[in-house]
């Protein structure tokens, strides 16, 4: 009897456990977005577009209807309704814009959301998110434009500026809006305001100088207050390029701020910069992009931004009249501190120099805290590399000093850290006459701009791990609010080039939608009027820096990018302009359709070390190339006209593309399918965009596989040819080649630099040479994302993850899980190399704004399994590497009995399926 009881009971509980799903399968709302940020300050879109990333624990669930609600108190979501859109029959989450009551400048505004499933199951109210608006119109702001009211020296130090306000009622809330010419750091009642570094980014000044916008409700007090700024030269007016070139953008620093509070009874008042501010000389003697910044604390004015500070000798500010037109909101995040390293080693060099070695390649700068006397300084240089001889290396910095000097004040446990500069480095070498310094003292902070990780990306290989980390802090080294070329040398520049063959590997590492939409932006203000773009953006060069293929099509490339992942209509409406300029400047340029004229990069910096400036010794066509990239950039404004509905569009450049490729056949390619550039960069390019005719492609990708076996299963392409060349290899059946050439560890190659200590990806495939020297120093950034290129290969053909490109299914509205299980090498040395390692297991993930996408595969001897996770409202294509369907399980039961998959297609070498959302277990013999 007993044992019957304890049976009963066991199957009561088996009975209630079995039934959990049941309730854990109703759909839940985890993540609300708006623009793609989460509770955003400062929307200037008045229609902001609603993002929500919904869940569950079942299998094939999907959204069939929404309502969204909007209120002005969070509190009451019936009374201070202004937007209800009922129950919506629709799939939608992802850009659901707003269509409700007319939005005000300022105002905060807050919703929710419900969905129902596909068996018109609610999910019950979201938790309550918030946007807050900006400036929608010039009369919205009362501040002047305000700059230093004393005589500036030539070394330009640091400015300061301040007022005092007085408050006299409760608050309800209240806000700052901030922008200036030059970098800014604003404090309210001795506090910083936000958490944002090198505000207000850097933009086209002239054109699009953003605003940022801070909830300041909790720094004010009743009574007297305090609002104050420091202000730096940066991009503004600081050296940039080369040349010691200043003043790019303008040569006064100003400051724009008001603070709007709103009361506890409803009134309102403005605090903002005007003619009764006054201003003062910094501590900061000099601060400076690439040289660095040197703070004298003796001269700190302790209390400064404080309301007991007496301001008396201060001096007036002088109003200026640059009006608002070219003020924009922050579309991007904003650079914020990062992650913190402390110095794994403090050495001595052969030299004799005292140098921290943090450890990890990064950028941002040292925070130091140390005690000493009133006069003792302390230099802080940076660099990258050790040379061979472990003695501290600056020459590749060429003519950047990269020096942060702090002069002690003679208190206890002063703490620095730069304002309005940041370096690139793994060492710091210590000078100066502070006694007793130790490893303790200095503690280094990455800055970056605070995007949202996104992927994850490990296998079984401890080498191809570390690749992927050095892609990883390449990219968060050089996303600092614009996309540079480098952190560390006299340069730092958004190259367009360098962006455009990184944007897709950058999208797999991190949400990087927003970035490029706002980079976007200033490649479009920064256009020539003949359509032509510019080398970098911001224009820092000049109009003579532009038309160059490859980087100018950085205008086509990225929005087309951001529109396939992340189902960005927007970018593509707001850049069509910019795409149809950049195609009608290259066929203005043509003659019969062949673009064969003007200045272009090429190929830039393949492995050959005597390609620096000019290109010359370019094994690849440079015209070819162009004629290429042409082609290309066509295509994608076809795609987009589609996109857009712009029929007469795509009939027009449609017929200008068979034009462009017919040329090119004429001129670049013999009868039988040889181009007169046999590189493998001009085949990767040609067959990448299409360029040969169907019966030429198969024996143009055999051209392409021998030229690599002739370079000993190496790779010889440049910034150009880099992205694509596995793709091909991959596409045209030769993946096993495409591994080699990744798993290859002698020069050139992905996996040489991580042999030799690398921690981020290298600007040259041979910066360290095998011997420990270095290549040219002109030229020689340890810090430089484009080769990490091939991060793009390795999330969609290893890990297998691809979003369709089909419209209405981009995005990972629709997922594509293609990974490649079985890969061998092509060369017994390469696989030497490897210790006949075989890679067993790719483990990679992805959030999406569906939710998050795991592709996990592992082989143990004979049996294959592929664990994947599939998010809701989402489905998923399925490609398993398998002959048979009776020898796939899923979930440990044959395929074929399982009620949640669909069997599309039986190949010879693969069974494709289609699954809803939901965690499969796919096992193979």
């Amino acid at each position: 009897m007993k044992n019957f009881k304890l049976l009963t009971i066991s199957l009561t509980f088996a009975a209630l456990f079995l039934s959990v799903p049941l309730f854990s399968q109703v759909i839940s709302i985890d993540r609300l977005f708006c623009e793609n940020r989460e509770n955003p300050l400062g929307i200037e879109n008045i229609n902001p577009k609603l993002t929500w990333v919904l869940s569950s624990d079942g299998r094939n669930k999907k959204q069939s209807a929404y309502q969204v609600q909007v209120s002005e108190n969070p509190d009451n979501f019936t009374e201070n309704l202004i937007w209800d859109s009922k129950k919506v029959k629709s799939g939608q989450s992802v850009h659901v814009a707003y269509q409700g009551d007319e939005l005000n400048a300022l105002d905060k505004y807050y919703w929710r959301v419900k969905v129902w499933d596909e068996n018109n199951k609610s999910s019950g109210w979201s938790n309550t998110a918030f946007w807050q608006m900006g400036v929608l119109d010039r009369s919205d702001w009362k501040a002047k434009w305000i700059g230093v009211g004393y005589e500036e020296e030539q070394s330009r130090p640091g400015g300061l500026m301040r007022n005092e306000f007085n408050i006299d009622k409760k608050i309800r809330s209240a806000t700052a809006i901030i922008t200036s010419h030059g970098l800014y750091q604003a404090f309210l009642n001795g506090s910083k305001i936000g958490d944002a570094y090198l505000t207000p980014g850097w933009t086209s000044y002239n054109k699009r100088l953003q605003y940022q916008v801070y909830d300041v409700t909790g720094q004010l007090k009743p009574g007297k207050n305090a609002v104050g700024a420091i202000l730096g030269d940066g991009w503004y007016r600081g050296p940039l390029t080369w040349g010691e070139r200043k003043d790019l953008f303008g040569s006064e620093l100003a400051l724009l701020l008001q603070i709007n509070v709103t009361y506890a009874d409803g009134t309102t008042e403005v605090f903002s910069t005007n003619n009764q501010w006054k201003s003062a000389k910094s501590s900061i003697l000099n601060s400076e992009i690439y040289n660095g910044e040197t703070i004298d604390a003796r001269k700190i004015k302790t209390g400064w931004n404080t309301s007991d500070y007496d301001a008396g000798e201060w001096v007036k500010v002088k109003e200026k009249q640059y009006g608002y037109d070219n003020l924009v909101a922050t579309y991007n995040e904003p650079v914020r501190k990062q992650e913190t390293f402390k110095p794994v080693k403090m050495l001595t060099t052969p030299e004799g120099d005292k140098v921290l070695d943090f450890g990890q390649n990064l950028v941002g700068f040292v925070e130091v805290e140390i005690t000493g006397k009133a006069g003792d300084s302390l230099v802080l240089e940076h660099a990258e590399v050790l040379d061979k001889d472990g003695n501290f290396y600056t020459e590749n910095l060429r003519a950047a000093k990269q020096k942060n000097v702090y002069i002690l004040s003679g208190r206890d446990n002063e703490k620095f850290e730069p304002h309005f500069t940041w370096q690139g480095f793994r060492y710091v070498r210590l000078k100066g006459n502070v006694p007793g310094i130790s490893a303790d003292n200095f503690t280094a902070v990455a800055l970056y701009s605070d995007m949202r990780k996104t992927g994850t990306f490990k296998t079984s290989d401890k080498l191809l791990n570390q690749l992927q980390h050095n892609i990883q802090w390449g990219q968060r080294g050089n996303f600092l609010d614009v996309p540079t070329d480098c952190p560390q040398r006299d340069e730092r520049l958004g190259w367009t080039g360098d962006a455009q063959v990184f944007s897709k590997t950058a999208a797999f590492n991190m949400h990087v939608d927003n970035f490029f939409t706002k980079w976007m932006q200033d490649v479009a203000a920064d256009q020539l009027q003949n359509g032509s773009v510019t080398h970098v953006v911001p224009n820092v060069l000049g109009p003579g820096g532009a038309g160059s293929a490859g980087w100018a099509d950085v205008a086509t490339i990225i929005p087309w990018d951001m529109y396939l992942l992340y189902g960005n209509t927007e970018i593509l409406k707001n850049q069509y302009e910019s795409m149809k300029g950049w195609v009608n400047y290259m066929n203005e340029q043509s003659k019969d359709y062949l673009w064969n004229s003007g200045f272009h990069y090429g190929d830039w910096l393949f492995y050959r070390p005597d390609d620096d400036n000019d290109g010359r010794a370019a094994l690849t066509d440079k015209y070819l190339i162009a004629q290429c990239f042409f082609a290309h950039s066509t295509q994608l404004l076809v795609n987009t006209a589609e996109v857009l509905g712009k029929d007469e569009d795509v009939k027009k450049y449609s017929s200008l593309l068979h034009k462009i490729k017919e040329a090119f056949l004429k001129e670049y390619m013999t009868p039988n399918g040889r181009l007169v550039s046999s590189s493998q960069t001009a085949y990767v390019l040609a067959l990448n965009f299409d360029m040969f005719p169907e019966n030429l492609r198969e024996q143009a990708a055999e051209r392409l596989v021998n030229n690599i076996k002739s370079y000993g299963y190496h790779l010889t392409t440049g910034f150009l040819g880099t992205p694509y060349l596995c793709f091909v290899l991959s596409e045209f059946g030769y993946h096993d080649l495409a591994y080699t050439l990744l798993m290859q560890q002698t020069y050139p190659s992905w996996l040489y630099p991580v042999t030799a200590g690398a921690t981020t990806i290298w600007e040259r495939w041979d910066g360290r040479k095998p011997d420990g020297t270095f290549q040219t120093p002109g030229m020689n950034s340890f810090n430089h994302y484009a080769y990490g290129a091939i991060g793009d290969w390795m999330y969609r053909e290893l890990a297998g993850i691809n979003s369709s490109e089909k419209i209405n299914e981009v995005g990972y509205k629709k997922i594509v899980l293609k990974p490649h299980l079985d890969n061998k090498y092509e060369s017994e040395e390469v696989e030497k190399q490897n210790k006949n390692s075989v890679l067993d297991e790719v483990n990679a993930s992805l959030e999406t704004y569906y939710g998050t996408i795991v592709s996990h595969w592992e082989i143990d001897g004979e049996r294959k399994t592929f664990d994947i996770k599939i998010p809701v409202n989402t489905t998923a294509e399925i490609h398993l590497p398998s002959n048979s369907i009776a020898k796939i399980k899923e979930n440990n039961k044959p395929l074929s009995s399982s009620k949640d998959i669909k069997i599309v297609d039986e190949k010879p070498d693969e069974i494709v399926i289609s699954v809803g959302s939901g965690h499969y277990n796919f096992s193979m013999n």
